[in-house]
């Protein structure tokens, strides 16, 4: 009855102090704000809804979800089959493979911030949301019940005509208003640690800034060595069919930030090694090059490779264009052209 005639205007209604009446829209806004960004953070690290609701369904009953690959991991798993498909002594076969690696190395780095965030971030703003709220949300609700207890006794107070009535009264709303102001003390201390809650959560972020700095410090060190493996393939192989095989590839442009990394990626253009391939193919001579990385022999036709060694390479009519002839020594083989960087 009192709070419909409080609607209805017909009756008046004690107000919270401004203290309180701050710390109580304070508290809403936390809880607000800390909703939305965990929403969306949960998008952001699994952007799959029915893979975000069965994670959340499995956490619910409390058992793992089923592993399954990532879709970094997925396509890294096809390009390794293709490329084993094709073969891995082709440049385009072994490009795959390399490719493949890094794409998984990439959904690993992914799993990892996943898993990092929704520990270090994610559940200490849900614990917020279903614990520290819902009590604060529980000890309002109680407030608004003693305040309407406390204006309903003083509105018999002014109705009381007789002295009896009064006296009753009167003992009601001493009553009531201590009962109203215990309440308020309470509600008022726990929505004081809301400054507290925000204290915590900034640690948090900053351990999900960690997290994603590591994620995105990672996948560029991965990406960076693949662009240094693929960087130094012939561009005959890298450019489309519709170029002339001459075309030097473009390499990826990298942040001025970022120019003492890149200048670590091979020296050597492509152009060079594409001249330097067809002038080798053209004539019977031989080349010294330089090994990018290992390489094992499929079978007793070729030369196994080590990274970094100098080996001498030459062409012999009728050669496949993807390989070349290799000597160490007295030990002689094939080996694939996209392994090597030939030298002046």
């Amino acid at each position: 009855l009192q709070f419909t005639e409080e609607k209805l205007g017909q009756a008046e209604k004690t107000e919270l102090d401004a203290h309180l009446e701050n710390l109580l829209s304070k508290a809403e806004c936390t809880k607000l704000w800390t909703e939305k960004i965990m929403k969306q953070t949960e998008v952001l690290l699994q952007p799959n809804p029915n893979a975000r609701i069965e994670e959340f369904v499995y956490e619910k009953l409390d058992r793992k979800a089923p592993s399954r690959m990532n879709n970094p991991e997925l396509l890294g798993q096809y390009m390794i089959d293709a490329g084993n498909e094709f073969g891995p002594g082709t440049a385009y076969g072994n490009a795959l493979i390399k490719c493949g690696e890094t794409q998984k190395r990439i959904g690993a780095a992914d799993r990892e911030l996943i898993q990092t965030s929704a520990i270090n971030f994610l559940t200490p703003l849900r614990n917020f949301i279903e614990g520290d709220y819902k009590t604060i949300t529980k000890e309002r609700k109680l407030l608004q019940n003693k305040r309407l207890d406390l204006d309903a006794a003083k509105t018999r107070l002014k109705k009381a005509k007789v002295a009896e009535a009064r006296a009753a009264s009167e003992q009601e709303v001493r009553i009531t208003q201590s009962e109203f102001d215990r309440q308020a003390e309470i509600t008022r201390l726990l929505l004081e640690g809301i400054s507290s809650t925000h204290a915590h959560h900034l640690r948090c972020l900053n351990d999900f800034v960690e997290a994603q700095m590591t994620y995105y410090a990672q996948c560029y060190q991965y990406m960076l060595d693949l662009q240094k493996q693929l960087g130094s393939f012939p561009s005959t192989f890298l450019s489309n069919n519709n170029q002339s095989s001459t075309t030097p590839v473009q390499s990826i442009s990298t942040p001025s930030v970022l120019a003492s990394a890149s200048a670590s990626l091979p020296s050597v253009s492509n152009s060079v090694i594409t001249s330097g391939l067809s002038e080798l193919k053209s004539s019977s001579g031989s080349r010294k090059a330089r090994v990018l990385y290992d390489y094992d022999a499929a079978n007793s036709s070729e030369l196994s490779l080590l990274a970094d060694e100098v080996i001498t390479v030459y062409s012999i009519p009728g050669m496949d264009s993807d390989w070349l002839m290799g000597e160490r020594g007295n030990q002689k083989g094939k080996v694939p052209i996209t392994y090597l960087e030939l030298l002046n």
